[in-house]
């Protein structure tokens, strides 16, 4: 008797736990918002070589943290115009979910929030923020306090999708760049 009322004790108070996972964007929104002139959209298998990790780190500052990246060619007919990379990163506790869009060069197009799951920061969203990246590279801007502007309560999540795409981009700058 005792152990059914805790399980409908916990049951209760997980039906009233507020949840704050929001799905903003799936992929094919990303790629259609990111990359509106592409005709199509390919799945690329990017696996960066230990002397690229290396270069990764380097032009980062960051370590390289994955072999393995999710990466998408944008094409207007058969010419690449682009790349979309899919990465996650730890807010405060939680995943951020997010896409950069790349321009040929390696510099940074757009950036896209996919799916926020902090109770705080999601100021992280708004345009003007995200529009900070565009046109920067792994080599210059992509540092919050030097190019990036912090967002008071949103901190973390902040610094670390800053973090994240400097990273993307000095990946794009090592494997991608044409």
């Amino acid at each position: 008797m005792i152990k059914n009322l805790h399980l409908a004790a916990l049951a209760a108070g997980a039906a009233c736990a507020p949840a704050f996972a929001t799905q903003y964007l799936n992929l094919e929104q990303a790629q259609r918002l990111m990359f509106p002139d592409a005709s199509s959209f390919r799945e690329q298998d990017l696996a960066l070589t230990t002397a690229q990790m290396q270069q990764v780190e380097k032009l980062s500052g960051l370590p390289a943290r994955s072999v393995h990246w999710r990466v998408f060619g944008a094409y207007k007919a058969d010419a690449a115009i682009g790349y979309l990379v899919l990465d996650d990163v730890v807010g405060k506790f939680e995943l951020i979910s997010y896409a950069v869009g790349l321009n040929l060069d390696a510099s940074v197009r757009q950036v896209e929030i996919l799916t926020y799951r902090e109770s705080h920061g999601g100021e992280i969203r708004t345009p003007a923020w995200r529009h900070q990246f565009v046109g920067k590279t792994a080599q210059a801007g992509l540092m919050l306090g030097e190019g990036i502007a912090n967002i008071s309560g949103a901190t973390l999540s902040a610094t670390h999708v800053t973090d994240g795409v400097r990273r993307i981009a000095a990946v794009a700058q090592v494997a991608l760049k044409k």
